[in-house]
């Protein structure tokens, strides 16, 4: 009891921490834009406020890490919102010189899930995959039904996860002294992507091998909401950034922080 209450502590600390942050950000951005001049589109500078974006994103989610109840859902064609996602990420794997292949079993399936929380996910797993994936290799975007599931999957061919790290990979954020260089984030990613599968009714596998690469599978429940209503996406307030350079911006160097990019 007294872990899962230390826990809950830290991911409302966490949320906390982001919300206040978020205004900052917001006012340096502000600043830089009626300050005019080079710096206002300067990629390093760029690079840094992207990633600082992304990183409160994460914390503002930390706190459903304390939860354990399920999400509301509601029903989306998963073959045509994920071919959506995979023509938004497609551009930067491209820049970064990775093959993202899409493979979907179907053309059009229905099935209930919260698409913003697995939206986050998708790229959660995306990112990271870019991140260890090199020049010349392949990320693989996979969606399939079977078995009463809806099997969701990034998987690449980098560099892998050691079998030190894999004990450690959903506590990471919990154990500041054990925590990795800054490529490797705060380690929120994966316990967020292993929540959101869980408030799904489903769960998150993982598999890799040192040097071979890693799969990272999201098993949820195929099934459709008794509404059959279909969702229609509020658009998310992005405070002038380019959303998918947000979800994305730990895996690009500075160089992919172009006008075109920014403004497409």
């Amino acid at each position: 009891m007294e872990n899962k209450e230390q826990n809950k502590l830290l991911c409302d600390v966490l949320g906390s921490v982001s919300a206040q942050l978020r205004g900052a950000v917001g006012n340096l951005c502000a600043a830089m834009q009626l300050a005019g001049g080079s710096e206002r589109r300067d990629p390093i500078v760029q690079q840094s406020l992207y990633r600082m974006m992304r990183m409160l994103n994460n914390l503002s989610d930390a706190p459903i890490l304390a939860e354990d109840e399920l999400f509301r859902l509601c029903n989306q064609d998963l073959p045509v919102w994920l071919t959506e996602l995979y023509r938004q990420a497609l551009p930067l794997a491209q820049e970064l010189g990775v093959t993202l292949t899409l493979r979907c079993s179907e053309e059009h399936h229905l099935c209930a899930v919260h698409p913003e929380y697995l939206g986050r996910l998708v790229w959660n797993l995306l990112s990271n995959a870019l991140k260890f994936t090199p020049a010349g290799g392949e990320i693989v975007l996979g969606l399939e039904f079977k078995s009463g599931q809806a099997l969701l999957s990034v998987a690449d061919n980098g560099c892998g996860i050691s079998d030190e790290q894999m004990a450690m990979v959903y506590e990471r954020y919990l154990h500041p002294e054990r925590q990795d260089p800054p490529k490797h984030g705060l380690g929120l990613g994966l316990p967020l992507c292993r929540r959101i599968a869980e408030g799904h009714g489903g769960r998150l596998l993982l598999a890799s091998r040192q040097s071979a690469g890693t799969t990272a599978t999201a098993a949820l429940p195929d099934h459709c909401v008794d509404s059959g209503m279909l969702h229609q996406p509020t658009p998310a307030y992005a405070g002038g950034f380019q959303p998918v350079m947000v979800e994305l911006s730990d895996a690009l160097p500075y160089t992919a922080f172009t006008e075109r990019n920014l403004d497409e």
